[in-house]
């Protein structure tokens, strides 16, 4: 089984993502827990879902609107947001939607080419899951929540329309 990077620690990763096109949702529920649907498939099969004991995840990709979820964030637990290339932030702000505009309180993983330096970062956004490349080493991940002893002070910071102290 996989793991992951969790709340700072390493686990294994109970979820499955469904990538099968043409499932039915009986295909999804038979001998599943817990499992990652990509949205359109969630926006599909909704009603037939929401019956189902299934812990249901989805999988945001970049150019899927995190305001899509709005009907499902209450019965959602995990929300996967895909990171195609590390040079793609869209997911950042992505996440940062779902966690303070849209208040999404259940596990928000950032999925797919992460490197190191970005953990940091993504948590800052909000993420507290990371499921990376199989090549990389979830230690040496892991230790990037310790590189960066600073914390932004917010007095640096210039407000709309006016000025930095």
């Amino acid at each position: 089984m996989k793991q992951i990077i969790k709340d700072g620690l390493i686990i294994e990763n109970a979820w499955q993502h469904w990538t099968e096109s043409g499932a039915a949702v009986s295909d999804i529920i038979g001998g599943r827990s817990q499992v990652i649907l990509p949205l359109q498939f969630l926006e599909e099969h909704a009603h037939q879902l929401a019956n189902a004991a299934l812990c249901t995840g989805v999988l945001l990709l970049p150019d899927e609107a995190p305001e899509r979820l709005l009907p499902y964030l209450g019965k959602l637990s995990l929300i996967a947001i895909h990171f195609p290339s590390f040079a793609d932030g869209r997911g950042y702000s992505s996440g940062q939607l779902l966690r303070t505009r849209h208040g999404f309180a259940g596990e928000l993983r950032a999925v797919g080419d992460i490197l190191r330096d970005q953990l940091y970062f993504l948590s800052r956004c909000g993420f507290n899951a990371f499921e990376l490349r199989e090549d990389q080493d979830l230690q040496a991940a892991l230790a990037a929540f310790s590189d960066y002893a600073w914390q932004p002070n917010s007095r640096l910071y210039q407000e709309a329309g006016g000025r930095a102290e």
